[in-house]
């Protein structure tokens, strides 16, 4: 499948997956505010229902008067509300208004109470209720407590509630229908700064295996084409044919390294591989791996030096440090040539202990610095490749650095050479 298409069909599910979440919690986020919004706002009709409500209850529940009326009939209405925003509706048993006078006829007609029909599903329960379609009331029934069958039905006008809440309710759809739009946009971006890592981890993967590819396809030629060249003289001795033996032994060799590095990386990609920390004195440690190395120079008429000035003792993996110096001394002595020199130093500097490894050979350009610690990359291929080098060394130094929780960096070494600088955690 093409790589485009991938990312475009992936970025697109991000897209869709980003959208939904976002919408899904501003929708989420709008239902509890209104809901809030609603609760706070009928808090107080609901409160005054209720207290009127037990009023009544509490007053008007006893025995009636001596003479079958009670006090609230002998002066024709029911008592007077707490709050003049509710309107007390009496019901008699035949389910009709009782204290028309008492409510007013201006309020009966205004609020069209002559629609007002006994609704027994309101009885004890507060709830809504809408008149000729305009006028919006909360709503409470009780029983009378002195006539059978008769009823007390509470209205109390929340027409400034309602209209609040609806204009709350239209806010909150615009807002929705913004938001969506901004969430549109954010998906956008979201999707694409989410996709960079996972392309530059696909671009560098194809450039891996095409690399490996082309370091394992060389080797494997090599010794092919020697070993078919010694299947044609079957007859010639092992000394006729030395050459191309110890050519292909030093390919297969190369080779061995090669999947050993790679093996290696492949590891430290999956985290697989797990440092042994224990307490070690670089000074000593340092010392001791690379005093070996100080015969091999003099044998090319190379020089190396010591300055271990840290005196730290640090958690670190001596068996990855180990292959930290090798892999670094090993660079060191490639690329330097006779009566050039190389120096190992150590040093505490801001609580962090540092390493550098240093030399004054051909050093490397500025575009190098910034990759020489690319798998595979090789600033002269070919004469690496003299070397035995494969352009792995340095990214599994840089593995090993950062497992360690530190920083590995390339500088100049003015004249000439290069400096490897390593940060460690002291």
């Amino acid at each position: 499948m093409n790589k485009n298409k991938v990312i475009r069909h992936q970025q697109l599910r991000l897209i869709l997956y980003n959208l939904i979440a976002f919408t899904l919690l501003f929708g989420l986020f709008g239902v509890i505010v209104f809901g809030q919004m609603r609760t706070t706002l009928f808090a107080k009709p609901d409160r005054d229902l209720t207290m009127y409500k037990s009023i009544i209850e509490a007053r008007f529940g006893g025995s009636p008067l001596k003479d079958g009326s009670s006090e609230r009939f002998r002066f024709g209405r029911v008592m007077p509300p707490p709050s003049p925003r509710i309107i007390p509706v009496q019901w008699n048993a035949n389910g009709e208004i009782s204290n028309i006078q008492q409510i007013g006829m201006l309020n009966y007609e205004n609020y069209g109470l002559e629609n007002l029909k006994f609704d027994p599903s309101t009885i004890g329960v507060i709830s809504n209720l809408t008149l000729n379609g305009t006028y919006h009331f909360r709503t409470l029934t009780v029983p009378d407590p002195l006539f059978k069958g008769s009823y007390i039905q509470l209205l109390v006008d929340v027409d400034t509630e309602h209209n609040l809440l609806g204009n709350f309710k239209r806010i909150i759809i615009i807002c929705a229908a913004v938001f969506i739009l901004l969430s549109i946009t954010a998906s956008i971006i979201l999707s694409r700064k989410t996709m960079k890592p996972v392309i530059r981890s696909w671009e560098k993967q194809v450039e891996f295996v095409e690399n490996a590819s082309h370091e394992l396809r060389t080797p494997l030629t090599i010794i092919q084409n020697k070993l078919e060249l010694l299947q044609t003289m079957p007859d010639k001795k092992i000394v006729d044919t030395f050459e191309n033996i110890a050519l292909s032994l030093s390919e297969t060799r190369r080779l061995s390294r090669l999947t050993t590095d790679l093996l290696t990386l492949a590891r430290a990609d999956s985290t697989e591989t797990q440092l042994e920390k224990q307490p070690v004195d670089i000074d000593d440690l340092i010392h001791e791996m690379c005093s070996p190395y100080i015969e091999i120079a003099e044998l090319s008429d190379k020089h190396i030096w010591f300055r271990l000035t840290s005196k730290a003792r640090i958690q670190a993996d001596p068996a990855r440090l180990h292959q930290l110096m090798v892999i670094l001394l090993d660079n060191a002595l490639k690329y330097t040539k006779e009566n050039d020199s190389i120096g190992i130093s150590t040093y505490i500097k801001e609580n962090r202990v540092f390493i550098e490894v240093s030399d004054t050979g051909i050093g490397i350009s500025e575009e190098g610095l910034q990759r020489v610690f690319d798998r595979f990359y090789r600033e002269d291929r070919a004469r690496t490749r003299e070397s035995g080098g494969s352009g792995l060394g340095l990214s599994i130094a840089q593995w090993i650095v950062h497992s360690h929780h530190g920083t590995i960096q390339a500088l100049h070494n003015h004249p000439k050479g290069v400096i490897i600088r390593i940060r460690l955690p002291k």
